[in-house]
Formats: C-alpha cells, sequence, structure tokens
C-alpha cells in the first residue's frame, strides 16, 4: 500500500510538474502564442522536420506550441473554477452548519435542486443563451460546483461543531468567526482539499467537452477542445492533430486524479483505496 502511495505522488507530481512547467513557461518557449502560419508545410507528420517535432495542423502552425500554449486556457479555467466554488461553497457551508437555522434548509433544499440537474445540458443551456466566453465558462462551473463544497463543509461543520475543545473555545468566549475559522475550518480541510484537487482536472475535461462543442473558449484562442475539434475533419489523413491534445487532457487528468488519490489516502484514512 504504501508503494502504491509514493507511486500516485511521484507520478502525479512529475507529470503536473512537467505539464504545468511547460505551460507556465509557454510565453518563453514560444513567443508566436502558436500562431504563426507556414503553409508550405501545412499537415507536417510528427518528427519529420526539425522545427516542428509534433507535426503542424491544416494551417500550418505547429502543434506542440499550440499544445502548450492550449494548456494555459484549461489550467485557468480548471484552478480559477476550482478556487472560486471552494470560496464560495466554505463560507456558506460554514455558516450553514455552525447556525444552521432557516438559511441552513434553505441552502441545502437548493443544493439539493442543482446538484440533480445534469452540468453539461445546463452549461449548454446557459452558454447558447448568454454566449461562449473564457470568463462566463469560469463563473458557470462555481455556480454549478459551489454547492458541493457547501455540503462538504456543512457535513463536517456538523460533526465538529460539538467537539469538546469547540464546546471550551465557546466557554472561554471566543467568537463565532474566531471558533469557526481557527477551530473548525482547519479540521475540515483534509475532504476540501481532496474535493479541490479532483474538481480541478474534471473542470479541465468539462472546458475541453464545452470547446469541442463550440460553446466554451473563443476558437480563434488555442485550446485543447478547440484542436480536438478542429483535428475532427482530418483524423484520416491528419490524426496527430487531435491526438496529441487529446493525450495532454489525458495525462493531465490523470495527474490530477493521482494527487486526489494520494490526498485522499493521507488526509482521510477510512477512505483509502485497496
Amino acid at each position: 500500500m504504501r508503494g502504491m502511495k509514493s507511486f500516485e505522488f511521484i507520478a502525479g507530481v512529475i507529470l503536473i510538474v512537467v505539464i504545468g512547467g511547460a505551460v507556465l513557461f509557454s510565453p518563453w518557449l514560444f513567443p508566436d502564442g502558436g500562431k504563426s502560419m507556414d503553409l508550405a508545410a501545412r499537415l507536417t507528420p510528427p518528427m519529420t522536420q526539425p522545427g516542428h517535432i509534433l507535426g503542424t495542423d491544416p494551417l500550418g502552425r505547429d502543434v506542440l506550441a499550440r499544445v502548450v500554449i492550449g494548456g494555459r486556457v484549461s489550467f485557468t479555467v480548471g484552478i480559477l473554477s476550482a478556487l472560486g466554488a471552494v470560496i464560495i461553497g466554505t463560507v456558506a457551508g460554514l455558516y450553514a452548519g455552525y447556525y444552521r437555522g432557516w438559511l441552513d434548509v434553505f441552502l441545502m433544499r437548493f443544493a439539493d435542486v442543482q446538484l440533480a440537474l445534469p452540468f453539461i445540458l445546463l452549461a449548454i443551456t446557459v452558454i447558447a443563451i448568454i454566449g461562449p466566453g473564457l470568463d462566463r465558462v469560469i463563473i458557470l462551473m462555481i455556480v454549478a460546483q459551489w454547492v458541493q463544497y457547501a455540503r462538504l463543509i456543512r457535513g463536517s461543520v456538523l460533526s465538529l461543531r460539538n467537539a469538546e475543545y469547540v464546546q471550551a473555545a465557546q466557554a472561554y468566549g471566543l467568537s463565532d468567526v474566531k471558533i469557526i475559522f481557527s477551530h473548525i475550518l482547519p479540521n475540515a480541510m483534509g475532504p476540501l482539499v481532496i474535493l479541490a484537487t479532483l474538481n480541478v482536472a474534471n473542470n479541465i475535461l468539462l472546458e475541453s467537452s464545452l470547446t469541442f462543442l463550440g460553446l466554451g473558449i473563443d476558437p480563434l484562442t488555442p485550446s485543447w477542445g478547440g484542436m480536438l475539434a478542429e483535428g475532427r475533419n482530418y483524423i484520416q489523413t491528419a490524426p496527430w492533430t487531435s491526438i496529441f491534445p487529446g493525450v495532454a487532457i489525458m495525462l493531465t487528468v490523470l495527474g490530477l486524479n493521482l494527487l486526489g488519490d494520494w490526498l485522499r489516502d493521507r488526509l482521510d484514512p477510512l477512505g483509502q483505496t485497496t
């Protein structure tokens, strides 16, 4: 079991550091932003020209450059949407679980209704009305996912609010805000970190899916989902235009899921994988 934990951690870190590092330094690695076109070298197969290791697309743009540049969109959406949902959901869950009352009932019933709606159908409907865009995709994911964190934190607060150290803090006269953020929240962070890590991977997949359907990022902006959508017309003649962005998505999600599994085993012993 220890060997599996170590493998998950090492493999996950390597994948995320390599991919994330390439994406982070993409402006210096590819100053042209993957927009330079060479029509004479269009649809060049991988490993046939020194300047195009992963080949070129139908417009003669370097596939490697566009895959690396496109990762910025996926990481931005995945991280910012998860972070926004964590902040909103944590605050709502802390308040609902600690104070209970009518607001707790309202938030939890609202969460039940929202969780019953399939996200992809909701996203397609909303984006078809308000239009695609990076900021709109992020906001939509935050609105759709904050309830997961609210329910998770509320459950943790309900189990911790009657703990002896919390009662001692109340008897000592500490304010509710001090008790919530200094005594309750730190002990509820484990499941929160695990869910956030896994949701970053899930959000990358969702953004790629929406962009593939034409409901995500501007087609002129390099993104993994957009590259998949462009490459599907050349899947038989130039499959590398779709394979490499697909591999980038797969490895990124795999790395995040491995880290999420490792964190679950470390922070939640009762939920250890076998």
